[in-house]
């Protein structure tokens, strides 16, 4: 299991002055907090609250905890892994954005050959415990969704193009197919319309972060939609997205046979994001200072959108009986 672009935003902080320019750690605790960084916890966070509520909707009911155990220490180990590569690759600019600067390697904590050795030994447990205690199809997944992001959004498409966050996004998208291989053993149509909606989710949920830092990415010139679009065109093709989104959310729900439970939540929530990503749509086409935008609103309810929404998932078929 990986993390994308997406996701990556959820672990947003912001530093100021020369915070960026220490070096050198200076207590073991100091090393310590340096490689949990580099697992970039928050993504993790957010990755496991898409892979934990389909087990439960897989399973049709409570799955069995060791499998949930071992679902999560896997996916997590899977989720850092592929941080940890991505800070080795992208240390240069992490140095130079006040986002990122405060990050092990661009304070040199940790050296970047240190960093990929750590990176390796995750990605290598992670498929051990997803591989022995789980299924080798979802840690066949979770493999594939860790090469992904690290090669074709990171090392490919970042810096490339607009597009980046779309395609790239995919990889952030595998853990509803991780939660429900984990149970089943198999795929189905139902965790692949769970997987839309994470990538529709992606470019809103990661152009409003980027919208609030495009002077870090204009500077390290890295094509983010807002570094080369107006602020407007941001705000309508987050609209775009946003709309398809709810849309395929609820078309989980003739596809699944869900109670509804999911249907009302989803179209509830999904009402919630489509009025914060008008709303931003109106203050883009109104203004383009940022100030006046406040694209991190939107920001923070994409996150809790995905995150209730898949809790809804996990409760329907405890509730809809």
């Amino acid at each position: 299991m990986s993390h994308a672009g997406p996701h990556a935003a959820a672990s947003d902080r912001q530093s100021t002055g020369d915070e960026g320019a220490l070096e050198g750690p200076k207590t073991w605790r100091d090393v310590v907090a340096a490689y949990v960084g580099l697992t970039k916890p928050r993504v993790i966070e957010l990755l496991l609250l898409t892979t934990v509520p389909v087990m439960f909707f897989a399973e049709r009911g409570i799955p069995a905890l060791g499998l949930v155990a071992a679902t999560v220490v896997g996916g997590a180990l899977s989720a850092g892994s592929a941080s940890a590569y991505n800070c080795v690759y992208d240390r240069d600019i992490d140095e130079q954005m006040r986002r990122t600067r405060r990050r092990a390697l661009p304070r040199h904590i940790v050296s970047p050959s240190s960093a990929l050795v750590f990176a390796t030994v995750l990605a290598v447990l992670s498929t051990i415990v997803l591989g022995l205690w789980v299924n080798w199809l979802s840690a066949g997944l979770s493999v594939l969704a860790n090469a992904f992001y690290v090669v074709v959004y990171t090392m490919v498409l970042k810096r490339r193009t607009t597009q980046n966050i779309v395609w790239g996004g995919l990889a952030g998208c595998f853990p509803a197919l991780i939660g429900w291989t984990a149970v089943t053993g198999e795929l189905a149509w139902t965790p692949v319309v769970l997987f839309l909606v994470v990538f529709f989710w992606t470019p809103p949920h990661t152009w409003a972060l980027a919208l609030r830092y495009r002077e870090d990415y204009r500077n390290v010139d890295v094509p983010m939609l807002p570094v080369v679009k107006p602020a407007a065109e941001v705000g309508r093709q987050v609209v775009l997205y946003s709309w398809v989104m709810v849309a395929t959310s609820l078309v989980l729900w003739p596809v699944a046979g869900t109670s509804l439970v999911y249907p009302v939540a989803a179209a509830v929530l999904g009402a919630v994001f489509l009025v914060e990503a008008h709303r931003m749509w109106s203050r883009t086409k109104a203004s383009d200072v940022l100030g006046e935008i406040n694209p991190m609103r939107l920001f923070h309810t994409s996150n809790l959108y995905l995150s209730l929404l898949f809790v809804a998932v996990a409760l329907d078929p405890l509730l809809g009986r």
